[in-house]
């Protein structure tokens, strides 16, 4: 699955429309969140049932608006959170004698309704849309009739089939409404093995060191643009609230931090391709950003840096050329010596790895990648070793293209009389 973006082009009452057609998704979402909490709903059927109920009742005629398909989606959405809050008890049963406290022990996810945000979607899935014959122009034909928008955008839909189209959503951001179509197509590219296996160790002073030493600067972006942010913040807080100025300082705002987002995103994802294109495996570390952020000395910093949308690029970009991205536990990657294995205790400000072990000096960042990558290594061996011995002792894989004979029948046929 891919996704291509356009921006949408139209008139402020087609965007009003989409406005309506937004608010009206997240009013099903929230219905169905109710109908949950007062156990009229149990299932995901229960909340595409539901859709209809809320499309037939006269009270609500907006809902009868949005497209049929629409509602089920955002009715999935609503599910969606429900089955998320299911898993987590399920992962901890305590969590059901804890009280729902944020922030406390209780807090397990429990489905919340949705409020207003600036940054807000409503999701077609087949119909309530039609595409014009050139593909740059794109018509929502439900109840609101928003009307024809012309399609801004570096990609051609020509390339791809009407059927290939799974989705379409319309994003609302500080800076426009932009259309997204979910595309059904598994995306390989070949690429020429280069021998070089990689262990990366992420950090704020360097956004990422290999086991070769090569050292990526990390680029700041909020750091960077954070005295502007500051100055768009105290002009909101100065303009008066419900005022029309209020509404253009906060669009403000919120276009500088919709800026950094994308420069940051742009260069993690350049900067990930880079490395599965020149590299034969990867090794990471499977670090818990959540609980890292927790550190309120250090939460924006590591916000900036952005680890968790690197490794989201690396393993993407594992897959479409085909690279093992390999994460392992960080436990004691900065501490154990790369070459005798020995603990060396060290403090965040000491960048030098000295072991009195085995004399080997090296760079804190160095040390640590070359022991990620070893780590990988020795966790795909003992990976591949159990599958070979399981091969041998006669167990079928399930990946294997071979059919399987049929077992004889336990119960014996009665013999003809």
């Amino acid at each position: 699955m891919i996704v291509c973006e356009a921006k949408l082009e139209g008139t402020r009452q087609q965007y009003r429309q989409l406005d309506a057609a937004i608010r009206t998704g997240r009013f099903v979402r929230n219905s169905i969140i109710r109908a949950w909490m007062d156990k009229q709903v149990k299932s995901r059927n229960d909340a595409y049932k539901y859709c209809k109920v809320l499309a037939d009742n006269h009270e609500f005629p907006w809902a009868k608006k949005l497209n049929s398909m629409a509602r089920q989606a955002h009715a999935e959405r609503a599910w969606a959170s429900v089955e998320r809050f299911y898993r987590n008890c399920k992962a901890s049963p305590r969590a059901e004698r804890t009280p729902l406290i944020k922030g406390g022990r209780g807090d397990r996810g429990y489905p919340k309704f949705a409020k207003y945000k600036t940054r807000a979607s409503v999701e077609y899935k087949t119909s309530g849309y039609k595409l014009s014959e050139c593909r740059r122009y794109i018509k929502f034909t439900d109840g609101f009739k928003a009307g024809e928008f012309k399609l801004w955008g570096t990609r051609d839909l020509h390339f791809y089939q009407l059927e290939q189209i799974k989705r379409v959503r319309v994003v609302r951001r500080c800076d426009g409404y932009y259309a997204q179509f979910l595309l059904d197509i598994n995306r390989k590219e070949e690429k020429d093995l280069t021998g070089i296996q990689r262990g990366l160790d992420v950090g704020l002073n360097h956004f990422y060191t290999d086991n070769f030493g090569e050292k990526i600067d990390n680029p700041r972006f909020l750091r960077k643009d954070e005295r502007k942010l500051k100055r768009f913040q105290r002009r909101l807080s100065r303009t008066e609230k419900k005022s029309k100025n209020r509404v253009k300082a906060r669009n403000k705002l919120g276009r500088a931090h919709l800026k950094v987002s994308r420069r940051r995103n742009d260069w993690v994802c350049k900067l990930a391709q880079h490395v599965i294109q020149s590299s034969d495996l990867v090794a990471i570390e499977n670090l818990q950003v959540r609980n890292m952020v927790k550190n309120h000395k250090l939460a924006k910093s590591i916000n900036d840096a952005s680890w968790r949308k690197f490794r989201e690029w690396l393993e993407y970009f594992g897959l479409v050329y085909g690279v093992p991205v390999i994460a392992v536990n960080p436990s004691y990657t900065s501490i154990n010596c790369f070459n005798c294995g020995e603990p060396v205790i060290k403090t965040l400000s000491t960048r030098t790895h000295s072991c009195c072990a085995c004399n080997y000096v090296a760079d804190r960042d160095e040390n640590a990648a070359r022991n990620i990558l070893k780590t990988s290594l020795k966790q795909l061996s003992d990976t591949v070793g159990r599958t070979e011995i399981n091969n041998a002792s006669g167990e079928n894989d399930l990946c294997l293209d071979v059919e399987t004979q049929p077992s004889k029948p336990t119960r014996r046929k009665r013999k003809s009389l």
